[in-house]
């Protein structure tokens, strides 16, 4: 099964990540890696989880990847009482034309922050899964289209638990990678607070349109893979389902996700080609959000342990 391409990336290709990239960094600083598989995850058509404590810029680095592209974007803060329809939208009626017509939600926009979504109850948070999986919504048996690109940035606490609804596996299944953002190192968390922060991100220019954008995710599927590469995906994700650490492996749909993202993170070095280098980058994020520990006694209290064991596995598997 070998992909093949038939030039090198244009330079829009190779160039407009990099310009992403720096447009972000404007506000949000010292985390390149975060940044760089953010903008990995968007290109690769995915969506985005962010796990983290309050305070380290999730809704700055959201805001800020937003503002670098020319798509519209919306903001949804969940809490216990949101009912589906403040969602995704729900049917009026219209006294002048003396009938129902559709009123859509925020979700109808390019890029949607789905801010601390763990605080929502279960029967919002199925809401999202057909927009994410489908790029549709339905409504009393209608049907509705998301607008392309779409794109969804969910944000959590793993640490406050209290008033919170974990996600289901089929939902964080969904997601193509998930971070954790981390403190800063002393030099950016300096510069944060002297000014460079979330209030300045008027200094984040729009520096790739939509079609731009576009194009791009439409040339990460055409980024070649090597057979062996292929077997070297279905190797890890087959490793996670029978060592001895996890309760639950990852699913056939994390190894789509996974090949997905080291082709983009492989567009965006300016190559045409898959290496393994590049599986052995994106793997920790696409992995660790999927995968249950079996000595994780409370929930998210295993993503550390669930990176440092993946790492593990990743180092027993020779790389082709």
């Amino acid at each position: 099964m070998q992909q093949k391409v038939s030039s090198a990336p244009q330079p829009s290709q190779s160039d407009g990540p990099a310009r992403v990239i720096r447009e972000i960094e404007k506000v949000f600083i010292g985390k390149r890696t975060v940044v760089e598989l953010s903008v990995a995850t968007i290109i690769a058509g995915g969506h985005l989880l962010l796990e983290d404590v309050p305070g380290v810029g999730k809704t700055t680095l959201a805001k800020a990847l937003s503002r670098s592209l020319d798509c519209e974007f919306s903001r949804i803060q969940f809490t216990s009482d949101m009912l589906p329809s403040d969602v995704i939208g729900t049917f009026v009626f219209n006294p002048a034309k003396g009938e129902f017509s559709f009123r859509s939600g925020p979700l109808f926009s390019n890029i949607v922050l789905a801010d601390e979504v763990n605080r929502t109850s279960p029967r919002t948070q199925s809401s999202l899964l057909e927009a994410m999986n489908e790029y549709q919504v339905t409504v009393d048996t209608q049907t509705f289209q998301l607008k392309r690109p779409f794109f969804v940035i969910a944000t959590q606490n793993p640490k406050e638990l209290h008033g919170t609804y974990p996600l289901p596996e089929s939902q964080l299944d969904r997601f193509l990678l998930s971070l954790s953002i981390g403190y800063p190192d002393s030099e950016a968390e300096m510069a944060v607070i002297a000014g460079t922060n979330e209030s300045k991100l008027e200094q984040v220019s729009t520096v790739m349109s939509k079609d731009e954008l576009l194009e791009l995710q439409g040339a990460v599927e055409k980024v070649a893979v090597k057979d062996e590469l292929v077997k070297y995906i279905y190797t890890i994700i087959s490793a996670t389902r029978t060592s001895p650490h996890f309760e639950l492996g990852a699913s056939p749909r994390a190894g789509i996700q996974l090949l997905k993202a080291a082709q983009a993170i492989a567009l965006m070095r300016g190559r045409t080609f898959v290496t393994p280098d590049d599986i052995r980058y994106v793997a920790p994020s696409a992995l660790a959000h999927r995968l249950m520990l079996k000595t994780s006694a409370q929930i998210f209290a295993g993503r550390a342990q669930a990176l440092s064991k993946i790492e593990e596995l990743l180092d027993s598997i020779p790389a082709p």
